[in-house]
């Protein structure tokens, strides 16, 4: 099965991967000024989010091996890679698989380390929308503020929603797969796997997913990589800040 993908643009390919609970649409106002500068944008949904297939399994291996398939169907070689958080896992064991595709990699704010499950009340939350009784995303933000309380974490993610039938929402994302396979989600990079091209970590700078200590971990899995920090950010950046982000993704990808 192929994944599900929104393609703006003409010119070098330019693969964004969006984080968990997120889809390619997210991305959709970055990737029109990228393809302004003449580049052909992939907005890429991993399988069980936004509209591409379910399916019981869910790691980056997977994952990986989806975005493999999704590169030889469209014939993508010499690609630019951005992956956030989720995305960006899937975009370093990818670019580390397949070295020969990626020309250049930007990793999002995440390291190749593990992360502890830290969910649990998202994905709780998601889980106690009745959909069957639930008429209007107003409803679906009342409930969901019982478990989430940051207004703009709520927003991104029920922009899952949509109208399967009239009268009737749903959610895109396969919530019951994610929720039980949410250990795959900090699960670490092989310490093993180094991707030796060129590469770009970007972290907020008020985001706790790229500190200090990670610095040696991601310099010797990625030798060539740079940090750089985008400022009046948490782990959103690219959303909170999208002016910075931009100006150092195209200085880098330039």
């Amino acid at each position: 099965m192929l994944l599900h993908s929104n393609i703006i643009g003409k010119g070098e390919p330019f693969l964004i991967l969006h984080g968990f609970l997120g889809m390619g649409d997210n991305w959709k106002t970055l990737a029109k000024q990228f393809s302004e500068e003449g580049y052909e944008v992939h907005l890429v949904d991993q399988r069980n989010h936004g509209r591409s297939f379910h399916d019981s399994e869910f790691n980056y291996d997977i994952l990986a091996e989806d975005l493999k398939k999704y590169c030889n169907h469209y014939k993508l070689e010499n690609i630019i890679l951005l992956g956030h958080s989720m995305g960006g896992k899937t975009a370093m064991l990818f670019a580390a698989k397949y070295p020969e595709i990626v020309k250049k990699l930007v990793v999002a704010d995440i390291s190749p380390r593990f992360y502890p499950i830290h969910h649990d009340a998202i994905l709780e939350g998601l889980g106690s929308l009745d959909l069957n009784h639930i008429k209007s995303r107003t409803e679906a933000d009342k409930q969901l503020s019982k478990y989430v309380s940051n207004f703009g974490i709520r927003q991104f993610l029920l922009k899952n929603l949509y109208w399967v039938e009239k009268g009737k929402l749903g959610l895109r994302m396969n919530l019951d797969v994610l929720t039980e396979n949410i250990s795959e989600v900090g699960e670490a990079l092989p310490i093993y796997l180094k991707f030796d091209g060129d590469t770009l970590f970007l972290r907020g700078d008020r985001s706790e997913y790229i500190v200090a200590n990670d610095e040696h971990l991601i310099k010797m899995q990625f030798p060539k990589a740079s940090i750089s920090t985008v400022s009046k950010a948490g782990h959103w950046l690219h959303a909170e800040n999208p002016k910075e982000f931009y100006q150092f993704v195209m200085d880098f990808i330039r």
